[in-house]
């Protein structure tokens, strides 16, 4: 396994950022992963190095860079959560294009990266990115997954159900069943706006999950869901970015 970790220029500053890649065989298709609000950290890195290892270029970027090179969440005690809300919500479909923008650079200008097969997979607060940036990027982006996404239906004009649309390439959203970030209601209005769309989709719930059951590290993992979540993207990187060659 090859690994870099490295700063990637966009409009706004130096993005650093994690990359693996396997160290013979390439170019390989790549996969954009936007990270959780927890922040860039070591649970990701091995998260990023399960996804290269079965063959892909996986580009981690820090989120956080307009504000920090380096966060983490350690403990979940309320100033600790306060200063991880401040941080998320300095992000939005206008800086999640910017630094989209840039990866997408980045990776046209990298021998081992196949640019012309790109996918993507957002955790938590990034459910979002992912849909603003497939439909921004269609068809450059052919396929993403939001992973327990959070603020998939909101008021505002850039709902992620509003702009869904926008969509080209096969889109995959797993749904706790215990989550406040994401209730039935609004995965349903999710559902339902994915079918008017007419655009390739699969919405899945897993049930007795709770938000964040993929990490290891939280006190929600929940090993059955985490493992199904890691078969169903592959599958969905299988078919978008290989069998696509």
């Amino acid at each position: 396994m090859i690994e870099h970790h490295l700063d990637i220029r966009t409009a706004d500053g130096a993005m650093n950022s994690f990359v693996a890649h396997p160290d013979e065989g390439g170019p390989f298709p790549v996969v954009l992963f936007y990270m959780d609000a927890p922040g860039k950290r070591e649970e990701l890195h091995d998260m990023a190095r399960r996804i290269a290892a079965v063959g892909y270029f996986v580009v981690l970027p820090n989120l956080y860079y307009r504000r920090t090179r380096q966060y983490e969440l350690k403990e979940r005690t309320e100033a600790g959560m306060a200063v991880m809300f401040e941080h998320m919500n300095s992000l939005d479909r206008r800086t999640t294009l910017t630094d989209t923008e840039a990866l997408l650079q980045f990776v046209d200008a990298q021998p081992q990266a196949d640019a012309l097969r790109i996918g993507a997979v957002g955790y938590c607060m990034s459910g979002p990115f992912v849909v603003w940036a497939g439909g921004a990027f269609a068809p450059r982006l052919r396929c993403i997954a939001s992973i327990h996404g959070a603020n998939m239906v909101t008021d505002a004009p850039t709902s992620p159900h509003r702009m869904v649309d926008a969509l080209r390439g096969e889109s995959y959203f797993a749904c706790a069943e215990i989550d406040k970030w994401a209730p039935k209601p609004h995965v349903e209005q999710l559902r339902a706006a994915l079918q008017a769309a007419g655009v390739k989709h699969r919405v899945e719930w897993y049930p007795g999950a709770e938000h964040g059951f993929v990490f290891a590290q939280r006190h929600c993992y929940d090993k059955p869901s985490a493992e199904r979540h890691w078969v169903r993207l592959f599958d969905l990187f299988e078919r978008n970015l290989r069998r696509a060659a």
